[in-house]
């Protein structure tokens, strides 16, 4: 595998990624507690992983009402930036590229989190879902999200500028660009949908009413860092959380065509993982590699196998990899040299908790001495 195109490098605007390896998202909830903030933890874990190509760190909470699960960072306030600029300094200094996912949950939150117990969405439709929530005896459980209240014109510009200030934030954090979570039935996607969105104003309805929010919390960062240094994630064939909508599919094309006007950098499939999953059709990344000639990057249970396939035909420039990072701080070398792959030894380590389970996993080198 060592001579496929997984490892030939390649450029992201003005970055040069060593290979086209990318480490996904993935929430671990070690930030510092009170205030959410990024961690010399965090940052010896980022370090750790610093060969792939380019780095997408966890959701970051936009503001605190974004938040919708406990001890996950942010990036609205002065202590949350100077953090991260912990995290950016390590990963810079191993020779790595980092981009921040910004992130509102929308409805996908807790009464726990908000002074009037009312998390927010475009409409007042409550998900079927649960989030992590950490009780006052420091334990963490999967609770049911509340009903919403629907957002205003004005509560939706408000957040918008947040978006905007984030982004701005991001790079006075020292990260390389930023990634918009628009995926997982988050507050983005929940403007996407049908099934989460019933407004009867500008901001729904019709399948441009429903890509607008995405675009001006798009353009507003673009304008503000430059689009070639903004992305996007996207969930097409997710339909868990009351998701399930026929039309997204559409939509999401719709909004790539305006990515593409705009000169966003990349557009990140976030697809779906479990073992029986639908797969994505291939009319639809045809469609999607027609329409978008930006940065397309995949994730998704990727193995080898399908990783070069979907490189070889064109589809991805990009494939990100998330739990396996967990375990394998260096996965890059271990797939270029088709080493055995680490599996994660204690899953209630995932969230919350110390370095166990988090930056003790070792390098496959160390292991053979």
């Amino acid at each position: 595998m060592s001579n496929t195109s997984l490892f030939a490098g390649y450029k992201i605007g003005h970055l040069h990624l060593k290979n086209r390896i990318v480490m996904a998202p993935m929430t671990r909830a070690r930030s510092l507690q009170p205030g959410n903030i990024p961690s010399a933890l965090m940052a010896e874990y980022y370090r750790q992983r610093a060969s792939a190509g380019l780095i997408i760190t966890e959701a970051t909470q936009i503001s605190p009402q974004g938040q919708g699960y406990s001890w996950t960072p942010g990036i609205h306030s002065p202590e949350q930036v100077a953090g991260w600029q912990l995290t950016t300094g390590a990963v810079h200094q191993a020779g790595g590229v980092i981009f921040s996912q910004l992130w509102h949950v929308g409805r996908m939150s807790h009464a726990s989190f908000h002074q009037d117990g009312k998390p927010v969405a475009p409409s007042a439709l409550a998900p079927d879902a649960k989030v992590w929530v950490v009780d006052e005896t420091g334990r963490g459980q999967m609770v049911e999200c509340p009903q919403p209240r629907a957002l205003s014109r004005k509560d939706i510009q408000t957040i918008i500028l947040q978006y905007r200030q984030a982004a701005l934030n991001a790079i006075q954090a020292g990260f390389d660009g930023v990634g918009v979570h628009g995926a997982n039935g988050y507050l983005i996607d929940q403007f996407l949908r049908s099934t989460s969105n019933i407004r009867t104003d500008e901001y729904g309805g019709t399948l441009a009413n429903r890509i607008r929010f995405a675009q001006e919390v798009l353009e507003t960062i673009a304008d503000a860092i430059g689009g070639e240094r903004t992305g996007i994630r996207l969930s097409p064939f997710i339909t868990q959380r009351g998701m399930n909508d026929p039309q997204v599919t559409e939509a999401i094309l719709m909004l790539a065509a305006w990515c593409e006007e705009k000169g966003i950098a990349f557009i990140h499939l976030a697809e779906a993982d479990w073992d029986d999953a639908p797969q994505v059709p291939e009319p639809f990344r045809q469609t999607l590699r027609e329409t978008f000639s930006g940065t397309i990057i995949v994730a998704g249970n990727y193995t080898p196998e399908k990783t070069e396939k979907i490189l070889a035909a064109g589809y991805a420039d990009l494939v990100a990899f998330g739990r396996p990072f967990i375990a394998n701080p260096d996965l890059p070398h271990r797939l270029a040299h088709q080493l055995p792959l680490a599996e994660v030894s204690d899953p209630g380590t995932l969230f919350g908790g110390t370095g166990v389970g988090y930056t003790d996993y070792p390098q496959y080198r160390a292991t053979r001495q």
